[in-house]
């Protein structure tokens, strides 16, 4: 049986098997939550994990340790930067959805916490993104997707930065729910 949680908080903080980073393609750690999660894990530590890597590519995910964090790992997720959504950035957030649950389920992680992949200085519109991420992961639990294996993924959270995201994300759950 699997779960999936909405709630807001400091995504740091969690004490699950992976936490979902949105990330920038050097994978050095900007501003929100990249920057947060980067100081709470222990900078240098996670940059020279992170420079090891050499990049990742927007829609695709790497993969460290969670160092200092309550975390194991961290997936790093490269979301698309928002142009008008004509440039393939809903092909591209929504793989980074698919390949970090496959990643996931590849390590056999249990829980995995996504924060809100190119909502911020990304500017993807909020209701969008929140409409791919939980199709995505609704796709992956149902196996209506290529992922193998994600049985071992027993909950996802959304972690969110404000009580608007979260409304977002439980309305769209809720939609979900009333409609099987």
């Amino acid at each position: 049986m699997s779960a999936i949680e909405v709630l807001v908080g400091d995504i740091t903080q969690l004490y699950v098997s992976a936490i979902v980073n949105a990330g920038n393609t050097r994978l050095t750690g900007g501003g929100g939550v990249d920057g947060a999660i980067h100081a709470a894990a222990g900078a240098d530590k996670l940059h020279e994990a992170c420079a090891k890597l050499g990049g990742c590519p927007t829609g695709d995910v790497r993969l460290t340790r969670g160092f200092d964090l309550a975390a194991e790992a961290i997936i790093h997720a490269v979301g698309p930067v928002w142009q008008g959504g004509n440039r393939g950035e809903p092909a591209a957030l929504r793989a980074c959805y698919r390949k970090a649950m496959a990643l996931a389920a590849q390590q056999g992680f249990e829980s995995i916490a996504f924060s809100a992949i190119s909502c911020g200085v990304y500017g993807y519109p909020h209701s969008l993104a929140v409409d791919i991420a939980v199709s995505e992961v609704m796709a992956c639990f149902n196996g209506a997707d290529q992922v193998q294996n994600i049985g071992s993924v027993k909950n996802v959270i959304f972690c969110c930065f404000n009580e608007e995201m979260a409304h977002l994300y439980l309305d769209r759950l809720e939609m979900i729910n009333v409609g099987n």
